[in-house]
């Protein structure tokens, strides 16, 4: 880079650095191009890279006043900004997931029964049901308070106003013949 050159960057950089609304057209026309192939080299895609280049001028915008002309050239500060930027895309895109929103949410496993699950869960309460009734009533109405409404044996009992274990006895009972009946 002339040494002319040099100066005519660092002297738009400081008049941007002001507020210079000229000044930084005429920077952006003298290095986007520059800017817009480092861009471009590091992220692999023109339209990202056409976003990063936004970017970068806005830091270069909000950042002018933080140069300071020390004989080195502009464009290695202006440089140094693009592939900091560009970098920072790559790394934001590589943290992104893989997939699409539709795919992400097709990877979450439902909280409910699947739709055959759920017609399983259907034919076994069905079968269960259909066991119960074939039960006498009194047995029939002992295994639900006890397996169905959660009731302990000891409640049950004193609810029914019979021994604990004459309760245990229709429970067996009962349990054996809906074991047989679910087992046909």
């Amino acid at each position: 880079m002339t040494d002319a050159r040099r100066i005519a960057l660092e002297g738009l950089i400081m008049r941007v650095a002001q507020g210079d609304r000229s000044a930084f057209d005429a920077l952006y026309d003298a290095t986007s191009a520059k800017l817009h192939a480092v861009c471009l080299s590091l992220l692999k895609d023109r339209p990202e890279a056409e976003e990063t280049l936004q970017e970068v001028y806005l830091n270069i915008w909000r950042g002018a006043s933080r140069y300071s002309a020390n004989g080195l050239s502009p464009m290695t500060w202006l440089i140094t900004i693009a592939r900091n930027r560009a970098i920072d895309r790559l790394r934001a895109r590589d943290s992104r997931p893989a997939f699409a929103p539709a795919e992400a949410a097709a990877s979450i496993p439902a909280l409910g029964a699947s739709p055959e699950q759920a017609a399983i869960r259907g034919q076994q309460h069905s079968l269960l049901a259909a066991c119960l009734d074939e039960l006498e009533p009194g047995q029939a109405g002992v295994v639900r308070a006890v397996y169905l409404e959660g009731l302990t044996y000891a409640d049950l009992a004193e609810r029914q106003g019979v021994p604990l274990n004459t309760l245990r006895s229709w429970l067996r009972r009962g349990l054996l013949r809906l074991k047989e009946c679910v087992n046909r």
